[in-house]
């Protein structure tokens, strides 16, 4: 049964065409992600879908009955409302029937009613059904997921910065249990814990749920089908966001092999047709020139444009790049590093985790010399070069068009900053704007561009791919890939930290683990070393392996069985699909074998 059905909707801002005949359904239980540039149209549709955006053309449907709630924007609360009480409108619905059913103790406190009784015994076997009297244990649940303890949930809503407030409406909706999800970037303002938390609640929630996500390493765990919105259109992958990469660069490569031959077809025929009039035969000539239109039908598919552009990079004779001594630092009384002793050796690749606010900034600029420690010292090697991307990108002279912050920064001629951007894919009038009007993702590319012009042999990143869309993440993420050097960077994108890290730094409570491996690596060893796990170490020592894989197993089995049975609906879903498009294309030979 489809709990959301979209058909052939148009959407035009002006004369601006967002989304061009947009059709699709979503099952019950599904899980969908919706990819797409920043300003294809995911939001738009979002609005569309939930009810709250007009559309030109086409019809939406939700399925009757069903609760829809959408993660996307902070509701108005009164002024004096704390976090509990935002956190409380979840149970709407059940706080309603605990008031019913306490006014009709009273009544009964005073009279005896068989009708009032009957009213009573009702209500509360409902409240019973809607998990009322667990509402204390889901609360205390969900906040700890999401890291709302007991200090943020008696201060007032409207003080909290803009990542708190997301995350107690995101556990408010959470609370209403609803039977579909509308999510939009669930995972900004994350950290990698509550991240963790999100997914296993996901994986266990049963409803339904559509999710607008840069984070490919939750749409990996999440999502068993994507709808990608490009240039107005919707197009479709039956399977998580790695599947989405690998079919789409396949079907690029079909699309451009087809439209080449299409092409070279073209060409013959035009110099058929251009024979046939120079010998007076133009009945012929004009009717293969109509059959030269009918075959134009294959777009050229825009491919990705090469990364010209490396790094400058230059040879550290020595192995230690960074030591760090006995480092400690406060603020206001809170020690956020305590007594650090760490050293980077050359050709470390580095990821620094840790919760919001745990200090990771802090650390890497005292190790820029941006910040001074109270007690220890840091010493960088004498030959080291680095060079360090911040969070906040910002600029000197902002008001200067991005041609010419380059040319003054780095003192070239207009053909040579012109040329050099053109091999970092910066292009036509785009040198032209003004960086003040650059998004957060073209400023951090800008900087980037920038640094690589450096000689350096060590390079700092903090958060480089924070509010960026996938496209722009992976963009810079081909930019690093050419960098061989040493590399030291803060992320909470598990995506990039699994592609670059090879050593995790975790900090937690001001002191680090050090784990010398990948993520992946450092994740499994967290798991073999958790409490839990301990746990099922018998006295004598030995470990009791059948008992922990029985019980490990049975909830993996659960899991990989709720996203089989998920992905079993999408592949009928895109069968369903492709038997359409087999009777339109009954007559096209070549299709039709595709198709099959």
């Amino acid at each position: 049964m489809a709990d959301i059905v979209c058909q052939n909707v148009h959407k035009y801002y002006g004369e601006n065409h967002i989304l061009k005949g947009i059709s699709f359904e979503i099952y019950e239980g599904e899980r969908v992600g919706l990819l797409g540039k920043n300003g294809a149209g995911k939001t738009t549709l979002f609005k569309i879908l939930s009810g709250r955006e007009p559309f030109d053309e086409g019809q939406v449907s939700v399925a009757k009955g069903k609760q829809m709630e959408v993660l996307d924007q902070i509701p108005d609360f009164p002024r004096h409302y704390t976090v509990r009480d935002v956190l409380n409108t979840g149970f709407e619905n059940l706080l309603s029937i605990q008031r019913q059913m306490k006014e009709l103790e009273e009544m009964l406190a005073l009279q005896h009613d068989d009708g009032l009784l009957k009213r009573y015994g009702e209500l509360a076997t409902l409240f019973e059904a809607k998990g009322g009297y667990v509402m204390e244990a889901e609360l205390a649940r969900v906040c700890e997921g999401l890291l709302i303890d007991l200090r943020m949930q008696n201060e007032l809503f409207c003080n909290l910065s803009c990542g708190e407030q997301t995350r107690v409406n995101f556990a408010r909706i959470i609370l209403k249990n609803p039977d579909i999800l509308l999510l939009d970037e669930p995972t900004n303002h994350l950290d990698i814990k509550s991240c963790e938390w999100l997914e296993e609640y996901l994986g266990t929630f049963k409803g339904t749920v559509v999710v607008i996500s840069h984070d490919r390493y939750f749409l990996d765990k999440i999502v068993t089908r994507i709808i990608e919105i490009e240039q107005g259109k919707a197009f479709f992958y039956a399977g998580n966001y790695s599947y989405y990469v690998s079919e789409k660069e396949k079907r690029l490569r079909q699309q451009l092999e087809m439209y080449e031959q299409e092409q070279r077809e073209i060409k013959r025929l035009e110099e058929a047709a251009k024979r046939l009039h120079d010998q007076s035969f133009h009945t012929r000539a004009f009717s293969m020139e109509k059959r030269i239109e009918r075959m134009r039908k294959t777009e050229k598919p825009v491919m990705e444009r090469e990364l010209k552009a490396t790094f400058r990079e230059v040879d550290f004779g020595g192995k230690e790049f960074v030591k760090i001594r006995n480092v400690s630092k406060s603020f206001g009384g809170h020690e956020v590093l305590k007594d650090i002793s760490l050293l980077v050796r050359k050709g470390d690749r580095v990821g620094l985790l840790g919760p919001n606010g745990c200090g990771k900034t802090t650390l890497l600029n005292i190790i820029t010399g941006n910040l001074h420690p109270d007690e220890g010292e840091v010493i960088i090697g004498n030959s080291v070069r680095y060079a360090f991307l911040p969070q906040i990108v910002r600029f000197n002279r902002p008001e200067l068009t991005m041609l010419d912050t380059v040319r003054f920064e780095m003192e070239w001629s207009e053909d040579t900053a012109r040329n050099r951007l053109a091999a970092f894919n910066f292009t036509g009038e785009e040198v032209f704007k003004r960086v003040s009007s650059l998004s957060g993702g073209e400023r951090s590319r800008l900087k980037l561009f920038l640094l690589m012009q450096q000689e350096i042999n060590f390079l700092i990143l903090d958060e480089p791919t924070n509010h960026l869309d996938v496209y722009s993440r992976e963009w810079i993420e081909r930019t690093l890939e050419s960098f061989g050097g040493t590399l030291l960077f803060v992320s909470h994108d598990r995506y990039f930290i699994s592609k670059f890290a090879t050593r995790i730094w975790d900090l937690n409570n001001g002191k680090i683990t050090d784990h010398n491996g990948t993520y992946d690596e450092y994740v499994l060893w967290k798991q073999m070393n958790s409490p839990q796990t301990e746990t099922t170490k018998p006295k004598n020592g030995k470990r009791a392996e059948h008992d922990t894989k029985r019980r490990v197993n049975t909830k993996e089995a659960e899991r990989k069985l709720k996203a089989i049975e998920r992905e079993i609906a999408a592949n009928e879903l895109e069968i369903k699909r492709i038997d359409a498009q087999m009777e339109e294309e009954a007559s096209n030979y070549e299709r039709l074998q595709e198709l099959n």
